[in-house]
């Protein structure tokens, strides 16, 4: 049975112009078109929706759906083991919601006032939060748990942002580098320096109004940091590289940079977990490092090396990456491991 880009958005829940985009980034192509040129999807194809909204669910961006679908390391069943997973978690938090409003029920038919830390703690269970972090999660996410200062802080920082994007300040320019390097810094510290929490927080921001008006920091607004970040790390390569090699990685370096932050949280949760560098699992993430560092880094070994030369001499390149000494530790550790399998 094939169904219309209509039919498959109703039925799906989605709307037709998210499948349309789809199908322009090539994430979800329908395997054939009507003699009227209409899109026409297969059982193929709404498996594959399914493994793409998963995905989407449980964190993972766009970009990095599309790797993991590309290599086709992830099964079905393993996608829908971990959808399980995710609700399994979710049904924990709302029952346990139910449960207080219950006995809050409770107490307001027998003409009793709840205790304030009561209402707090049932408001506290009905944000958007709830949707991507558990409750232990959100008691160490000091995003979530900011004080007055802090919210002062963030909206400085979104107010000068957007007076510059107003302006017409190129994300080149010194004072847009200034802000984004204090930005990506507060953010680190913001998400515990946790990659995952990074890539949650993320997810929120593309998915919920709510989160964006809450922190007026748009999705252009986060395009514009994340390139005046990325020419902060520029401007230190280009002082280890020749032209045509700084040419080459100016050209590459933005192509795949929304699929860092993913690949970092995966090293965390791996390096967190205990499971040693040398393991299959470590190895993948370490081909999969090694693939992203030469979409534009090069295959050239000269420049190779001395953009790792940099990265060992200058410690503001791993600024604001959640990359740690410990983390980048275990990450050479396992990218050594890998090269030197490859060399037996």
């Amino acid at each position: 049975m094939l169904l219309k880009v209509g039919e498959l958005a109703r039925r799906s829940g989605m709307t037709v112009r998210t499948l349309h985009y789809y199908d322009s980034i090539g994430l979800l192509i329908p395997s054939a078109r009507s003699d009227a040129g209409y899109r026409l999807y297969n059982r193929a194809d709404i498996t594959r929706l399914h493994h793409i909204q998963a995905l989407r669910r449980m964190g993972v961006t766009l970009a990095e759906i599309a790797a993991l679908l590309a290599r086709s390391e992830l099964s079905l069943p393993a996608v829908i083991a971990q959808q399980i997973a995710m609700l399994d978690r979710q049904l924990a938090q709302i029952t346990a919601l139910r449960g207080r409003l219950q006995h809050m029920h409770a107490q307001l038919a027998l003409g009793d006032e709840p205790e304030l830390n009561d209402w707090l703690t049932t408001l506290e269970s009905m944000t958007m939060y709830d949707k991507y972090f558990t409750a232990d999660e959100l008691t160490q996410l000091p995003f979530y748990q900011a004080d007055e200062a802090r919210n002062q802080e963030w909206g400085e920082m979104v107010s000068s942002v957007s007076v510059l994007m107003e302006s017409g300040v190129s994300a080149e320019d010194p004072r847009a580098q200034a802000i984004a390097r204090r930005w990506m810094r507060s953010l680190e510290r913001d998400t515990a320096g946790n990659p995952a929490f990074l890539t949650r927080l993320n997810t929120m921001h593309a998915d919920e109004p709510l989160m964006r008006e809450q922190t007026g920091i748009t999705p252009a607004m986060t395009e514009y940091i994340t390139r005046a970040f990325a020419e902060t790390k520029l401007a230190i390569y280009r002082k280890y590289l020749d032209e045509k090699e700084y040419a080459y990685v100016r050209a590459h370096y933005f192509d795949r940079m929304q699929e860092w932050p993913g690949l970092i949280a995966q090293f965390q949760q791996a390096m967190q977990a205990g499971v040693p560098a040398e393991s299959e699992q470590v190895q993948r993430l370490a081909a999969q490092w090694l693939e992203l560092f030469r979409s534009y880094a090069s295959d050239n070994p000269a420049t190779q090396m001395k953009i790792r030369q940099a990265m060992e001499q200058e410690p503001a390149l791993t600024e604001g990456t959640w990359l740690t000494p410990t983390l980048l530790a275990y990450l050479r550790q396992s990218i050594a491991q890998l090269m030197s399998r490859a060399g037996r």
